[in-house]
């Protein structure tokens, strides 16, 4: 694992989307996403040929900063505005996605609630390999967590938010971007005519 591995948090270098355009800040969202799993999948890599470590440290404080933080207000973005959607247009695939969406929230959650204190421990850890139980639990966790992404991502961007977008106006997009800013404590972009 390299030095600058942990250095940044994931996805910092991807564009920016303002809340104007909030389907591209979900898009950005889950661009982040991908960086947060892949740097989640070199930790447990790097935990099970070095052990703890600066670098892993380090690449645990920012795997575990964006799935406690940052991903929990993505989710809230679309149990708010994308599933609701899903859910009204009375069309049976569209209807499918939006429950298995939440399904998956519900399941991503589940494993956070273990996986999430476990990536913090390391983050906060002495140096030198992880207790076998420990490392097992944890290195289980990560793998379902990274699956459980693996179709829930795709299946946002192929069909979720694509159609959820085609059911918006400028209006409802301009309210849903407000919302998403006001929760996250920013300054909302101005409301459309």
């Amino acid at each position: 694992m390299s030095e600058t591995l942990g250095r940044d948090l994931p996805g910092m270098h991807s564009p920016a989307a303002g809340f104007d355009a909030p389907f591209e800040v979900l898009a950005g969202c889950h661009e982040r996403v991908r960086r947060s799993l892949a740097l989640l999948e070199r930790l447990l890599s790097h935990l099970a040929q070095q052990g703890v470590d600066d670098a892993a440290r380090s690449a645990a404080q920012d795997v575990w900063r964006y799935f406690d933080i940052a991903a929990p207000q993505h989710h809230q973005d679309e149990e708010r505005h994308v599933i609701p959607l899903l859910l009204a247009s009375g069309d049976g695939e569209l209807m499918a996605a939006a429950r298995q969406m939440r399904a998956d929230h519900g399941r991503m959650d589940a494993v956070w609630a273990t996986l999430g204190p476990a990536l913090k421990a390391v983050a906060q850890g002495n140096n030198g390999a992880l207790p076998a139980p420990q490392w097992q639990a944890l290195a289980l966790d990560a793998q379902r967590y990274i699956a459980l992404h693996g179709t829930h991502v795709p299946l946002e961007d192929a069909l979720a938010f694509p159609a959820a977008q085609a059911r918006t106006d400028a209006r409802a997009r301009a309210a849903m971007g407000q919302e998403m800013a006001r929760r996250r404590g920013v300054a909302p972009p101005p409301a459309a005519n």
